[in-house]
């Protein structure tokens, strides 16, 4: 089972996540990102038998980038409240249509889930069911039709980087629910997890894993332009 994995020990492991692939069951049917690491780590360890694998965070289907999964329950709860309390600082890159009008900024929506459209919208304070979503943005490169954002989301709410970034205009590429001109050819959006940053839940060590951007013209393009 191929799996492209970018960190492993013998708590966690991390894979680069294609777009498409799901992170977990859904109604298609197809075989959730979890299920190919079991049978990835059973052919590499020749395990038999039920093998572990703890699902922490989850990335839409349409976007690409760093997945990271615990292989014990002790990992599992550890990280679960690494995230819960924000001790992990997440990186996403995001290629959108219209520049920000300002090239750094925070923003700070409340947002409601549709869940029969999937969707997320923004709504005024005090909305019920509505939670509030903070980010932060910086311009990183530019081309002559696209533009780079860097964003740090510092809540980790539904379709979050996608609404707020679509309520201020600047579209992600490829993501027709939120405004986007037209899909991308591969059903993706240009938003990528880009990198995670946490001190490790049991070896206690300071963690820095980066996945490399989807092997596509654009993407490659600015990843060279950011150096």
């Amino acid at each position: 089972m191929a799996v492209d994995v970018i960190y492993e020990d013998n708590h966690l492991i991390a894979v680069n996540k294609a777009s498409g692939d799901i992170t977990q069951g859904d109604k298609t049917g197809d075989l959730p990102l979890p299920d190919k690491i079991k049978l990835w780590l059973a052919e590499k360890y020749k395990k038999e038998g039920n093998v572990f694998c703890g699902v922490i965070h989850r990335l839409d289907r349409p976007t690409s980038g760093l997945v990271v999964f615990s292989k014990t329950s002790k990992a599992l709860s550890r990280m679960n409240l690494l995230f819960k309390t924000r001790e992990v600082e997440k990186v996403y890159w995001a290629i959108v249509e219209t520049k920000p009008k300002e090239d750094t900024g925070s923003l700070i929506d409340y947002l409601k889930k549709n869940k029969d459209q999937n969707k997320s919208y923004s709504v005024k304070k005090g909305t019920p069911e509505a939670k509030e979503a903070v980010l932060d943005y910086k311009l990183i490169a530019q081309s002559d039709r696209y533009f780079l954002l860097e964003v740090y989301p510092q809540t980790g709410r539904h379709h979050q980087i996608r609404t707020q970034l679509a309520n201020i205009g600047s579209i992600i590429k490829g993501d027709v629910k939120y405004g986007a001109k037209r899909s991308n050819k591969d059903g993706s959006i240009s938003l990528h997890a880009r990198k995670v940053k946490f001190i490790h839940p049991v070896k206690k060590e300071p963690i820095e894993i980066t996945a490399k951007v989807p092997n596509e013209p654009l993407w490659k393009w600015f990843e060279k332009e950011v150096g």
